[in-house]
């Protein structure tokens, strides 16, 4: 488990680690404490960059968790935000993490969108670009959700499908129409 990234107590129980093992573990510092119930190597040196570090941990540890909102706009570079938190879309029946830093939204519709990403060597779950526009409208303020879309339509490091986001729109119940006519006439 040592050479994983992270490994979580759930993990190690089912392995007949016992959770006074891993107490004894930590303070003897064989294993590093992250947050409850999360721990590591503390020797362990993560190929993702700084920023993105606990973004990646979070959604790594996190199950069935996607990357969302303000942490995916700001992976894709459509937001001036600066995430404060990191925002993972859970399923609506999931019970959401209690930690530190962290902003669970419950969702209904986790596949629409549904992408795979590398940061590091955490391989994890972030929705696409388009749905993270139509979702800036739905769960964000206006102003960050405009700004979104402005991005996203001048697309400097994509191409923007329209198609794809007025069906992302259409199911996710968004009336994008207006905004894009604005931004694009």
């Amino acid at each position: 488990m040592l050479k994983k990234p992270a490994f979580t107590t759930a993990e190690a129980l089912e392995l007949n680690i016992p959770r006074h093992a891993l107490a004894y573990f930590e303070k003897s510092g064989t294993i590093e404490r992250l947050a409850k119930g999360i721990y590591r190597d503390p020797n362990y040196e993560c190929e993702a960059e700084i920023t993105q570090e606990d973004l990646a941990l979070t959604a790594y540890t996190t199950k069935n968790a996607v990357i969302c909102l303000i942490s995916a706009l700001n992976f894709y570079n459509m937001t001036d935000q600066i995430p404060r938190e990191h925002w993972v879309a859970i399923p609506h029946s999931q019970r959401a993490p209690a930690r530190h830093l962290v902003r669970a939204v419950r969702m209904r519709n986790m596949e629409l969108g549904r992408t795979a990403v590398k940061i590091g060597e955490y391989e994890l779950a972030i929705f696409d670009r388009e749905r993270c526009v139509v979702d800036a409208f739905r769960y964000l303020s206006p102003e960050i959700a405009i700004k979104s879309l402005q991005a996203y339509l001048q697309g400097k490091e994509h191409k923007p499908n329209l198609t794809k986001l007025q069906e992302y729109a259409k199911k996710l119940r968004v009336n994008l129409k207006p905004y894009i006519l604005s931004l694009t006439t």
